[in-house]
Order: structure tokens, then C-alpha cells, then sequence
């Protein structure tokens, strides 16, 4: 299988989903799952539109279709604008760092991505994973992330060797997250009081104050509102979907199928942060859920025990074994894909060609000079 620009500990083999990027303002939502149903049968699609240009996430129902959309969809012309498909790696495909022993990283440019916060603490061989933590209503960094260690001396060394060492347009600050601190003898008496100092830490160019109440600076919140969730959604289905994100230890669920949303809450600030950064705008059940903070801070004294986690899924089609899924799957993309070859040929005189895919929209859509699904699918054969 392809693997593209994935973070460390993500695993291909797992996941169905694609990340689509560079996409044209003039693509609809619809237009977009069109296209990518050339490769198979699609169960979600979202298109998050920005300014100069959007993204979106393309859910499919096997890992193959997913694969086989990175390989002939990437680099394709929507509009003369070429589009980025990978993995999705948002989806919850990342290492579990639950264990693991995480650093708080401050004072970070707005330039510095997940990939480059990683690359700058890579040097430790223990390092498991990073994050920047995005503000949901601008779309830009917060200014802080979180840097995961399988080994504890790994993340003090970092903690100790990289505070003040510059990254991208600043000199970052680095420190215990909630979780890690482990035996250090000089571990302030609270971490999540830690993070939230370090966030709030002024910068000369800096031209905002920060309100220390705020659900994103108070580690009292530890819990996650999820919106938008489809009528089906059980409190079974909900804890189920956050438990594959692998953010953090989830404490308690609840569900409103009456009203359409839910609660999740965490064992910390940070994990809470992580889950609603990663599960935000994600496809469940058909539609695409909205997470922010919870209205209210967790009570001081509430108990904290983590659930247990959830039983399995149950396979979606009893009685069809995955080989016979994959065999359907495939049928309709190659039928699909016939039957727009077909209008394509019938429809090369027409001087208005329409927009759909399936309508003679190659000319004013793709780029001709990439492999088809076809050959892709040959090529896959082999891995």
C-alpha cells in the first residue's frame, strides 16, 4: 500500500480515509465525492472551505478504494488547480500515547506544522509523536503543541536541551505536559497549571491578551461537546469512535440522540484539546460532527476512573465476509468508471462540456496525463 507523508506510528493498512488539499473554491461538495467515486464507493464526504482553497476528507469503506484514490486522484486538476490527496492521519491511525511521557512546547510561529514540531525533536530516538495545537474558528496555531516519549529521559533531555533553541521564527519553551513529569523531583505541583503558564507566556510580537477562563486555558475543562451526531448514534457508538482516536483516557460518555449531540470527558485538559483538534469535522455515521469545549469545567473532586473500552463494531453486512465486500467494491468502481469512460468518448464534440465527471468534464476538470484506475488498480495487485 502507498504510504505518503504519514506521521510516525500510523498504519496504513488500518485506514479508509483520504485527506484532499489545494482544492479549487469553484468545487462543490458534491462534485468532490463524484470524483472520488471513481475509485469506490464512498461513505462520507466533507469539504471545508477556506479562503484561497479548501480541503475536505473523502470516507471509504475499504483501505483499498482509499489507496487507490492517493494513487490516481493526487495531483489530478480540479479547475486547473492540482488537489493533494494522502492518508487522513487525523483519523486516530497514530501510535496510542496514552502511556507515553508528553512535553509541552510554547512560544511556537504560526509556520510550524505538525511535521516540522517532530522533525525538530526527532534527534530523541523514544519520540512517539507531535502535535500544534489549531484555533477551530481561524483556522491558525495556538502558538503551543505536544511532543510524545516512549522513554521519560528522552523527554526530560528535550525538556532541558531545546528550550530556547529557535524553531521556524522563534525561540520555543519547552516543558512537562500533564502527563510525564513521572518521579522528577522537581515537578511543579501542577502540570496542567504548567501548561496553561507556558501558553499564556507573552512573546514581543505579540499583540493579544489571553483570558485565563477560557474553556482553552482552564485545564479544569476536560470535556469535549460533540455536535451534529445522527440519530443512530448510540452512547456505544460514541465511545467507540473517540476510543480510536487514541488521544487520551476517556472518563465518562453521554449521549442525547433526542437533540443530536453528546458529551465526552477526559482524565486531562490536554487530551480533551487533542480530541476535539482531531475529531473535529470528521465523518460519523454519514455526517460530520462538531467538537469544542464542553459549556462547564469539570467539578474539583470529580472521580476519575476510566471506562473500559468498547466492544467491537459489528460487521455491517452479516453474513459477507470482507472478500466479498472488497469483490462488490470493487465492481461498482470499475463499473462506474466504464460508464463515464463511455459519456467521455460520446461527448468529446460537445463545445460546452457539463461539469459532472461522468459528462465529458475531463477537459475542463483533469489533467489527462496521470495513470487511470485501471493501471492503479494492476499496480496494487503487488502490494
Amino acid at each position: 500500500m502507498p504510504s505518503g507523508n504519514v506521521p510516525p506510528g500510523f498504519d496504513t493498512s488500518t485506514c479508509r480515509s483520504v485527506y484532499v488539499g489545494n482544492i479549487h473554491n469553484n468545487v462543490s461538495e458534491a462534485l468532490l465525492q463524484e470524483v472520488f467515486q471513481s475509485t469506490g464507493v464512498v461513505e462520507g464526504c466533507k469539504l471545508i472551505r477556506k479562503e484561497k482553497s479548501s480541503y475536505g476528507f473523502i470516507d471509504y469503506f475499504d483501505r483499498r478504494s482509499a489507496a487507490l484514490a492517493i494513487m490516481t486522484l493526487n495531483g489530478r486538476h480540479l479547475f486547473g488547480q492540482p488537489i493533494k490527496v494522502n492518508w487522513a492521519y487525523a483519523s486516530g491511525q497514530r501510535e496510542d500515547t496514552s502511556g507515553h511521557f508528553n512535553v509541552f512546547v510554547g512560544d511556537l510561529s504560526p509556520e510550524v506544522t505538525d511535521a516540522a514540531l517532530f522533525a525538530c525533536f526527532s534527534t530523541y530516538t523514544s519520540c512517539s509523536d507531535a502535535r500544534v495545537m489549531w484555533d477551530q474558528k481561524t483556522g491558525r496555531s495556538r502558538g503551543f503543541g505536544f511532543v510524545s516519549f516512549r522513554n521519560q529521559q528522552d523527554a526530560q533531555n528535550a525538556i532541558n536541551e531545546q528550550t530556547g533553541k529557535w524553531l521556524g521564527s522563534r525561540q520555543i519553551r519547552c516543558n512537562w505536559a500533564t502527563k510525564g513529569a513521572g518521579s522528577n523531583d522537581d515537578k511543579q505541583s501542577s502540570d496542567s497549571k504548567s501548561v496553561v503558564e507556558l501558553t499564556n507566556g507573552s512573546t514581543e510580537d505579540s499583540q493579544e491578551t489571553t483570558n485565563d477562563d477560557a474553556p482553552e486555558n482552564n485545564p479544569q475543562y476536560t470535556t469535549v461537546y460533540v455536535g451534529n451526531l445522527a440519530p443512530e448514534v448510540s452512547q456505544t457508538d460514541l465511545h467507540r469512535f473517540f476510543h480510536a482516536l487514541n488521544v487520551g483516557v476517556i472518563e465518562e460518555v453521554r449521549v442525547q440522540r433526542d437533540k443530536g449531540f453528546g458529551f465526552v470527558r477526559y482524565s486531562s485538559h490536554s487530551e480533551a484539546a487533542l480530541a476535539i483538534q482531531t475529531g473535529n469535522a470528521r465523518i460519523f455515521c454519514g455526517k460530520p460532527i462538531k467538537c469544542s469545549w464542553g459549556s462547564k469545567p469539570t467539578p474539583p473532586g470529580t472521580s476519575s476512573t476510566p471506562l473500559p473500552p468498547p466492544a467491537p463494531a459489528p460487521a455491517p453486512f452479516p453474513g459477507l465476509s470482507p472478500t466479498d465486500l472488497l469483490a462488490y467494491e470493487r465492481s461498482l468502481a470499475l463499473a462506474r468508471l466504464s460508464s463515464g469512460q463511455a459519456l467521455l468518448q460520446g461527448q468529446h464534440a460537445h463545445k460546452q462540456p457539463a461539469l459532472g465527471v461522468g459528462a465529458g468534464a475531463s477537459q475542463v476538470i483533469y489533467d489527462p496525463g496521470f495513470p487511470n484506475v485501471a493501471a492503479a488498480q494492476q499496480q496494487l495487485m503487488y502490494y
